[in-house]
């Protein structure tokens, strides 16, 4: 039996595990948002980065990569190294994955996909919605041990384009941290 994983974050460009087949695709009825804090990763516990998780919306489709893991021996290395890697997200779910916007029938049931739910007593992390500017000098100012937050919302950016996927709200809150970013270069 083979393993599916969505990765819509950072698993775009950086997957960290072995697997056999990479596909380019979307699921239905999320959008990508940066409402999950990142005390491990892209911040600290003082000062929370901000990572992407999906939100619920009637409609949207949400483009990234979906992994195929054949052999047992890797996906139980694959599911040890995502449970670590993942474990700011509090849902796991299984969802379809498509690869054609204007078919309605999946290319693979049941991929595996890591969530941030809204439920700060089961996410003590989640961050939730903020204002384009504060979300923006948040992610410009956090940094934790895989980086400055703003490397990742640029790695993000560059992914998606990579893949063709112009993501409206990635955009946005990278064109506002730029834009941040060159003010106090400037010292505007």
């Amino acid at each position: 039996m083979v393993m599916w994983v969505f990765g819509y974050g950072s698993l775009i460009w950086k997957t960290g595990f072995h697997y056999d087949e990479r596909v380019v695709g979307f699921i239905r009825g999320y959008r990508r948002v940066f409402y999950q804090g990142s005390t491990d990763h892209r911040g600290t516990p003082d000062f929370p980065g901000r990572t992407v998780t999906l939100q619920a919306f009637p409609g949207e489709l949400c483009w990234g990569v979906a992994y195929k893991i054949s052999g047992q021996e890797d996906q139980k290395k694959a599911l040890e190294y995502l449970e670590v890697r993942e474990k700011q997200y509090d849902s796991k779910v299984y969802l379809d994955f498509f690869t054609d916007p204007d078919s309605m029938t999946p290319a693979i049931n049941g991929v595996m996909v890591y969530m941030a739910s809204p439920d700060t007593r089961t996410n003590k992390n989640y961050l939730g919605p903020a204002p384009l500017e504060e979300m923006a000098k948040q992610i410009i100012h956090a940094e934790g041990p895989s980086g400055p937050n703003r490397d990742y919302i640029f790695h993000l950016e560059n992914a998606l384009n990579q893949l063709g996927c112009d993501d409206l709200h990635v955009r946005d809150v990278a064109n506002a941290v730029r834009k941040i970013l060159l003010e106090m270069k400037t010292g505007l």
